[in-house]
């Protein structure tokens, strides 16, 4: 499947992330890539009418290995203040929350693609290209407030049981 393959394409240039320094022209063209797999990838199993749980599966996986390169990547190179760090740590408790409160009410894992996650998803992608523009710690919490009021409304529509195009 077409789709399948533009996602694979994503752990490829993930992968490939690992071998140049962050920030270099092959470190971004390899980020840009993955991120734009990211946004394509559903869309072409939509259009193809080739949408399949495997291939479902294999975009979480994507997702997750191109998460886990860019971060091991980019934290060593650029410089967030604690606040950012403990901002950072209660959203990511209220996410963990948010996946125990799925598993609870729905028996399932459940992941919440709602308006506000992808705003914050992408708005997390673009930070790394604003660095040479603009001073992390304005992106740093423009970033925060969007992931706080995206994680807050899906624990929200998890606990309420709002049928939010889960997956």
């Amino acid at each position: 499947m077409i789709a399948n393959f533009v996602t694979s394409l994503r752990i490829v240039f993930s992968f490939i992330m690992l071998f140049f320094p962050a920030f270099s022209p092959v470190f971004y063209a390899c980020y840009l890539l993955a991120g734009i797999t990211d946004m394509v990838d559903g869309s072409v199993a939509r259009g193809l009418e080739t949408e399949s749980e495997f291939g479902e599966k294999l975009d979480t996986i994507a997702d997750f290995i191109f998460v886990l390169a860019a971060l091991y990547k980019l934290l060593p190179a650029i410089a967030l203040a604690t606040g950012i760090w403990i901002w950072t740590g209660i959203i990511a408790v209220v996410k963990v929350i948010n996946i125990i409160s799925g598993f609870v009410v729905q028996k399932r894992f459940v992941a919440v693609h709602s308006l506000a996650n992808k705003i914050t998803g992408i708005a997390l992608f673009l930070l790394p290209l604003t660095l040479p523009f603009v001073d992390i710690k304005y992106t740093a919490v423009l970033v925060c407030i969007l992931a706080t009021f995206a994680a807050v409304q899906e624990g929200h529509f998890i606990r309420s049981m709002i049928r939010y195009e889960y997956h």
